[in-house]
């Protein structure tokens, strides 16, 4: 449950990091970075949003009402329309200086934790906030999960010995196609990656002979 708490943690934490958001619109993008399978509830996200403003990574403003509508008939002689009441101020959620500084410090680590499924949707959908070769460090080791993943169904898929039903070899084999697919992709994504590191790194130093004058 921590692993699944940190994940909405740093899902959060990211996207305030582009803009200062109220519950439901936060609510609404982090369907789309983890996925509607891992959509969180109101009952989950408030509590969470809670302990990050209690830990002093995010803090609370309040956001101007919306347009009050107008009430009456128009068009009517001797009637006029009438403000409805002013709407609620709407509460929304902002990073603080501590929480940009952990999010930071989250998005600077590319170990085995980031690699795994769950967390590995939301440090992708957050990659543009991460440098480039911690980008390359997290693609690496997921390839190398998604590696060892690939040689287990394999194995079971094709060993002699194991009594499949043709729907559950049909099931493994799909996970292994997919698989497959997201190690091509990963194949891509860190050749590209790759191009980005090396011109930051700079050319390989060459040494310089100094010929005496003869």
């Amino acid at each position: 449950m921590r692993s699944r708490s940190d994940v909405l943690e740093t899902a959060v934490l990211g996207l305030l990091n582009e803009s200062p958001l109220h519950g439901y619109e936060l609510r609404k993008r982090l369907n789309l970075v983890l996925g509607s399978f891992r959509a969180f509830s109101y009952g989950t996200l408030y509590p969470a949003l809670k302990g990050l403003v209690t830990r002093g990574l995010i803090r609370t403003a309040e956001s101007e009402p919306p347009p009050s509508p107008r009430k009456g008939r128009a068009g009517i002689p001797g009637r006029t329309t009438k403000p409805m009441p002013l709407g609620r101020r709407r509460v929304v959620y902002e990073l603080t200086v501590e929480g940009t500084e952990h999010l930071r410090s989250v998005l600077a680590t590319a170990g085995p934790s980031a690699w795994e499924d769950d967390n590995f949707d939301v440090r992708f959908a957050l990659f543009a906030q991460t440098d480039a070769e911690t980008r390359l460090k997290v693609l690496e080791g997921r390839r190398i999960r998604l590696t060892e993943r690939l040689e287990t169904l394999r194995e079971s898929t094709t060993h002699p010995r194991s009594r499949l039903d043709e729907y559950t070899l049909e099931l493994r084999r799909f996970g292994l196609e997919r698989v497959e697919r997201e190690v091509h992709w990963l194949d891509s994504l860190i050749s590209t990656e790759r191009g980005r590191v090396a011109p930051q790194n700079g050319p390989p130093e060459q040494e310089q002979t100094k010929k005496e004058p003869g």
